[in-house]
């Protein structure tokens, strides 16, 4: 297999999305220094997202100008402005929040409290957000290789107006209302449960680092996972060509679908509470607690996991996002294994849950092992379907078949052949034909990996 050996470069870069992150973070400490007046979970929450965002983007116009990779699909020495198609692209625009605003007035679940301040935040930007487009859908409009996009689509179907290649329209507006169900789904979640880490944050006593490591471990389980949601919430944000972080292609089928939006409010209660109830034992504290020692060792243990999952989740910078192909990520952990937030987070949930500790009875003991399997199948299947999806580009297939030659697992890919990755294919037949790939030098640094 010619060149299977040889890995994509990231277009990311670690050093660039831990700069953004201190930044963030002194951002935070400021404020709870000096008890800055801001209400909690609004303000406080789009600045530190923005002190995260605006670093790793100046950092990275600087220094590696993704602007002017492929797949941003701008030349923009060669800019051609033409206002009667970037206002055709803005119909399609305001087209698209239209439908998302029909959404959240449509469904109960977006009526209730729990979403307040997400709506806040969004009324009180909305209009900057629609002016700001005005510029920014003209200056990118004149330096696409392609202009008539989506977008552009989408207006001339609002307008009336006749749209020639009818087959290319349909494939890349169902696309276009792929990724606006994507954001309006989960940045409303995200934000809201970013904004609720952060204000335990922000509420934490310093007086904890005195004590043991059984006061500290839930201050630093929260602090993981406040990094998570603030690299997640300013991913579904950031999804902007000229940074060529926008999203070139979004799960088209229902299976990709399925599996993932099952691990989220509200469709996991639903699912959890009728057939994944696995966790209805004591959990690992109730066993060590006693035992200092003990606690200290798993809990360093689960700390360590999710220090994996964070890690993850900092390789990807501004260019988070489930269900989407964003560019192919191959580093941080993601040069170790495909799928490393997934690894650790199912582990992690073995280690805190403990469903083999469970003392009622063996009965009881093997149903709760089984229904976290269950789960575990649901991310293994999450994992096939993104692999799948992502083949579609050739950036990905070299590094699915480099990390099967080199990554954690490769073993697993020989011993059980079904599991080799395979182009376009949840399963492998076993028998892959030999495939040519494409040389690393045209395989460009602008791609990554939704994961």
């Amino acid at each position: 297999m010619a060149n299977a050996t040889v890995k994509p470069e990231s277009p990311t870069r670690l050093w660039i999305n831990l700069i953004g992150l201190l930044c963030s973070l002194l951002a935070v400490a400021a404020i709870k220094y000096f008890n800055l007046e801001l209400p909690v979970r609004t303000t406080v929450a789009v600045l530190v997202c923005l002190a995260l965002a605006l670093p790793i983007i100046i950092l990275e116009a600087w220094r590696l100008k993704p602007q002017t990779n492929s797949s941003a699909g701008l030349q923009l020495d060669k800019r051609r402005g033409n206002w009667p198609r970037t206002l055709t692209k803005l119909v399609g625009f305001y087209a698209c929040l239209g439908l998302v605003a029909l959404v959240y007035w449509i469904l109960p679940e977006y009526h209730g409290d729990f979403y307040q301040h997400y709506f806040f935040v969004l009324f009180a930007f909305l209009p900057y957000w629609l002016l700001l487009a005005i510029p920014y859908f003209y200056f990118v409009d004149s330096a696409m290789q392609s202009p008539k996009d989506a977008y552009w689509r989408l207006g001339r179907l609002v307008l009336a107006k006749p749209i020639t290649d009818t087959d290319r329209a349909n494939a890349d507006l169902g696309q276009l209302f792929l990724g606006w169900l994507v954001k309006l789904f989960f940045l409303p979640l995200m934000f809201v449960y970013l904004g609720n880490n952060l204000e335990t944050l922000l509420n934490s006593n310093s007086q904890l680092f005195s004590g043991g490591f059984q006061q500290w471990f839930d201050f630093a389980f929260n602090f993981l996972y406040y990094i998570d949601l603030l690299i997640v919430t300013v991913g579904y944000v950031f999804t902007l060509r000229l940074l060529d972080s926008h999203i070139r292609s979004t799960e088209p089928s229902l299976l990709g679908w399925a599996v993932a939006l099952m691990c989220y409010q509200p469709f996991w209660s639903l699912f959890s509470g009728t057939y994944i109830q696995y966790d209805q034992g004591p959990a690992w504290g109730h066993w060590f607690w006693q035992t200092p020692w003990a606690y200290g060792l798993w809990g360093a243990g689960i700390l360590a996991l999710l220090m994996i999952y964070v890690w993850a989740s900092m390789a990807f910078g501004i260019r988070f996002s489930n269900l989407t192909h964003r560019g192919i990520l191959t580093n941080g952990p993601f040069q170790f294994t495909k799928h490393p937030a997934y690894v650790s987070k199912n582990l992690s949930w073995w280690m805190i849950s403990m469903p083999f500790m469970v003392s009622a009875s063996l009965d009881q003991t093997l149903r709760q092992c089984a229904m976290l399997l269950l789960l575990n199948g649901v991310y293994f299947l999450r994992a096939r379907t993104e692999e799948k999806h992502l083949s579609c580009d050739p950036a990905y297939v070299a590094y699915a078949n480099y990390m099967e030659q080199h990554g954690l697992f490769s073993g697993l890919g020989r011993a059980l052949p079904w599991l080799r990755f395979t182009p376009g294919k949840l399963f492998s037949s076993g028998q892959r034909p030999p495939q040519k790939i494409k040389s690393s030098l045209q395989f460009t640094a602008d791609r990554k990996s939704v994961g």
